[in-house]
This record gives structure tokens, C-alpha cells and sequence, in this order.
């Protein structure tokens, strides 16, 4: 009896021993979710590794359009879009702050060249939106000029009206009283422009993105064009 005991204690034992060597290797296998046992660097690298090299070589080979990536990055790190009040083309302090985030992105980047629109809401005759939205376009120009952004590169200054409305409705509404900033083109239209030189422009926007923004002109010198 006490040697059938002593057997089955034994073999439990070898199961044991066998188990747990099995699940060593299961460990150190490919794999493994034990990030201890995984290659060197394995855990650092989300997959991501190599794409900034990639993304030149498309940029330079010409299989991604700079204008187009820039346009992109453009609308995801900055508010491309500014409202007003009622009837009127004045920039608030709101306004202000989101124009001097503009100004700061594309002192960044002085290759391209940037349009501004201007919309209205569907209150009022077409005309006079039209020219009412000119002069917001003109208001949100003439304040990223006074930053020290070129007039040359805002390429122009357009008007939709009431055309483009974000919400159809023909009340009053301040998310249609707006005028929106975008990426337009390169710099007397040279797509070639960067050729060589995108980890420099990459590299001036990390440092630039660190500087704070300033106002460097009154609001109240803010005129027409």
C-alpha cells in the first residue's frame, strides 16, 4: 500500500515537473505574451519604426503629394475655422487665439501658400452675404499679415457667402458665420520645392511648436485690406 502511494506521489510529481518545463518554453517560444523572454526592442516597437523614412521617400518619389499631407496635418493640429456675430466681420478674442495658432503653423512652413473663405449664415440677400463674407476673409487675412505671415503666400482672398452652409437652416446661425484657413499650393506652384529637404521642414516644426504665440500686433491696428 505505502509503495502505491510512493508511485502515484512520483508521478504526480513527473506531471508537475513536465508542466512546468512545458510552460518555460511556451514562454521563451515567439510569441509570448512574457515580454521578458521577447527579442530585444520587441516591445518598444509599436510598428511605427521607419515610417518617417518611408514617408520622404514617398514625398520625394512623388507617390504622396506634399500639398495634400501638409493640407491634412494642417487641418489636424490646427482650428482651421473662426465664427462671428451676427451681421458683422469683427474678430473676437476667440477668433484672435485660433488665427494666432494659424500664424504660428505656417510661419512653420514657408513654401506653401494658404486661402482663406468666408461664409455667412442664410440671413439676408446673396449679395450682401457675399461681400459680407469678403470681409471676414479680409479680417482673418489682414490679421495673420500683421503676425509676419508674407500677403504673398496667402494666395486669396474668397467669399462663398451663403452657399456652404454647415447647418441648413435659414435662422441665424453662428456655426455658419465663419471663414475657413487651408493649405492651397506651394509657393509660385513648384511641387518640387522641398525636394530633399523634408526632415528639415520636420524638424523646424518641432522646434517652432514649442514657441509660445504672441500677438505681435495691436487689435486695434487690425484695418481692411
Amino acid at each position: 500500500m505505502k509503495t502505491n502511494t510512493h508511485s502515484r506521489r512520483k508521478t504526480v510529481l513527473r506531471s508537475v515537473i513536465m508542466a512546468s518545463s512545458l510552460a518555460g518554453l511556451a514562454a521563451c517560444a515567439p510569441g509570448s505574451n512574457l515580454q521578458f523572454y521577447k527579442e530585444a526592442g520587441s516591445v518598444i516597437d509599436r510598428g511605427n519604426f521607419g515610417n518617417a523614412g518611408m514617408n520622404n521617400e514617398l514625398i520625394q518619389t512623388g507617390q504622396l503629394d506634399f500639398a495634400v499631407t501638409l493640407a491634412n496635418r494642417f487641418e489636424n493640429e490646427v482650428p482651421s475655422t473662426i465664427n462671428f456675430a451676427f451681421n458683422d466681420a469683427t474678430l473676437d478674442a476667440q477668433a484672435k487665439q485660433v488665427l494666432l495658432q494659424q500664424a504660428n503653423w505656417i510661419k512653420q512652413f514657408p513654401e506653401i501658400r494658404f486661402r482663406v473663405f468666408g461664409h455667412t449664415d442664410l440671413v439676408g440677400g446673396n449679395a450682401s452675404n457675399h461681400r459680407l463674407g469678403m470681409r471676414r476673409a479680409r479680417a482673418a487675412v489682414n490679421f495673420l499679415i500683421a503676425q509676419g505671415i508674407d500677403r504673398n503666400r496667402l494666395e486669396a482672398v474668397s467669399s462663398l457667402g451663403e452657399t456652404q452652409p454647415l447647418v441648413q437652416t435659414e435662422n441665424r446661425e453662428r456655426r455658419n458665420r465663419r471663414t475657413v484657413t487651408g493649405v492651397s499650393g506651394f509657393v509660385q506652384n513648384n511641387p518640387t520645392i522641398l525636394n530633399g529637404k523634408y526632415a528639415q521642414v520636420v524638424w523646424r516644426g518641432y522646434v517652432q511648436s514649442a514657441s509660445p504665440l504672441t500677438e505681435t500686433t495691436p487689435a486695434s491696428s487690425i484695418g481692411g485690406l
